[in-house]
């Protein structure tokens, strides 16, 4: 077994907009820092007035405890955020369009998914 690639993000704020850039891989040997920092790095006060990028473009690999977290945060932004606000899932990965589809979540992922 080979050790996991460390996982790590940033984050970016200007105007009406915020980016989340993971970047690594995201998967459950490395994702309880993120996990114990969700909260910090997407405030709900940070994010109700605020369109949200998540950017995968630098997801190495992710698996099911990583789709898992991806869409909690999901979740936890679109709870928050002010009705006219947006999510959008840049530079998907492979692997989060066939686990989205595995568990039958395709459809409700494709509506944050950036299409051009």
């Amino acid at each position: 077994m080979t050790q996991a690639e460390k996982l790590t993000w940033s984050t970016a704020q200007n105007d009406d907009k915020m980016a989340l850039r993971l970047i690594g891989e995201l998967s459950r040997d490395t994702l309880l820092p993120l996990w114990q920092q969700r909260f910090a790095v997407l405030s709900d006060k940070q994010i109700a007035r605020q369109n949200v990028i998540f950017d995968l473009s630098t997801i190495t690999r992710m698996d099911s405890a990583g789709f898992a977290l991806l869409c909690d945060l999901i979740h936890q932004v679109r709870r928050v955020q002010e009705p006219d606000k947006t999510l959008t899932i840049e530079h998907a990965p492979s692997q989060l369009l066939t686990l989205a589809e595995l568990f039958d979540l395709d459809q409700w992922l494709s509506g944050f998914l950036q299409t051009h």
